[in-house]
């Protein structure tokens, strides 16, 4: 089976999979209540949960690559910049606009954060591949983890002296983030989506877009692409595991062997879920993967829009979420078990309208 230009199931599969652990792991009961297989590292090293967004982006690298590639035969380069300029216009601007929702203090403003991350990342892959030749995009990527790893564990700070990994706000991350980042940061100094930490997030990115390329070969069947997906993933693995040593796991600061690291979970992952679910046929049993996959952005922004509804005590006296971990801990279950089981109900809830979208064949597309 040769493929070419053609929508792989197990993307789509595979980004459905991380909105819904997104989700999951943003929306418990109680942050109180915490699996601690559910959190993110709080500094240096790395859980589960620490991979999920940087999967997302090295997905969305993959569909860079499909989905430029498949129009390219329709506009013309002009018209394609003019789309990709304007996509990450949106995906940024709703990215504020979920910040402010819905008080909308507009002191408050968060100029950062996962959505503009993704728009930043979006733009610069898209650019890059639409402009760029493969030798340079390599380039690029090898030069931004080289260079990220040097500037934040080797360059003295301004005021501060020699970088120190160990503290959060001793690194160059979080000194350009106190010195030009406007308005609220995450971490009150320093953001996790700031400045500095979103070029290796580009990185993520361009490993996708790599990825993508592979999918891309002509003339050779799914089976055949497995082998050299595999091999990516494995040497990218081990490169982040070395890498560790040098400069630690971190998504905080989403230091080079991170990105490394999970960009070869990220294609190991791919592999996997191409050979089951489009090569074995498994990806049918997955449709509510495959409903969040088609409109993953707008699944994510369902959430946030819905948080007022299920845990803000501005409609109800009580958030709903308190009123569920309240009645329901008669202590049968440990309190985690319920602050899990809401996430999951929180995610079917989403997943309705979603689900409705999916059968209809709306597919929202910021």
């Amino acid at each position: 089976m040769i493929v070419s230009n053609q929508r792989l199931l197990s993307l789509d599969l595979l980004r459905g999979l991380t909105i819904i652990f997104m989700i999951i792991v943003n929306d418990p009961g109680s942050w109180d209540h915490v699996y601690p297989i559910l959190r993110h590292a709080s500094w240096n090293g790395i859980t589960p949960t620490d991979y999920i967004f940087p999967l997302f982006l090295f997905i969305m690298g993959c569909s860079v690559v499909l989905s430029i590639d498949k129009q390219r035969a329709q506009f013309s380069r002009q018209t394609l910049l003019k789309k990709i300029l304007f996509r990450a216009l949106k995906i940024y601007a709703v990215g504020i606009f979920l910040w402010l929702w819905p008080a909308f203090e507009l002191d408050r403003i968060r100029w950062v954060g996962v959505l503009p991350r993704i728009a930043l990342v979006y733009l610069a892959c898209a650019l890059l591949y639409l402009y760029t030749t493969q030798r340079t995009q390599r380039i690029t990527t090898v030069g931004i983890l080289i260079g990220y790893w040097i500037i934040i564990c080797y360059v003295p700070i301004p005021g501060l002296g020699a970088p120190d990994i160990s503290i959060p706000e001793k690194n160059w991350a979080h000194y350009i983030d106190s010195l030009l980042l406007p308005g609220v940061l995450w971490q009150k100094t320093w953001d996790p989506e700031g400045i500095l930490s979103t070029l290796p997030a580009i990185a993520t990115g361009l490993l996708g877009v790599f990825a993508g390329k592979i999918l891309q070969q002509k003339d050779s069947t799914l089976q055949d692409k497995l082998i050299p997906l595999f091999l990516m993933g494995t040497l990218l693995l081990f490169l982040g595991d070395i890498g560790q040593y040098f400069f630690p796991l971190n998504k905080n600061l989403w230091s080079s062997s991170f990105t490394l690291l999970t960009a070869g979970i990220g294609c190991l992952g791919l592999g996997a879920c191409i050979y089951l679910c489009d090569i074995k046929g498994w990806g049918k049993h997955l449709k509510m993967a495959h409903a969040f996959g088609v409109n993953s952005i707008f699944s994510y922004v369902l959430a946030s829009l819905f948080y007022l509804l299920f845990y803000s005590d501005r409609l109800w006296s009580v958030g709903l979420n308190e009123l569920f971990m309240t009645h329901l801990d008669v202590g049968l279950v440990s309190k985690k078990f319920l602050s899990l089981s809401y996430a999951l109900l929180y995610a079917g809830v989403i997943w309705i309208p979603t689900q409705y979208l999916f059968k209809k064949k709306i597919y929202i597309k910021l």
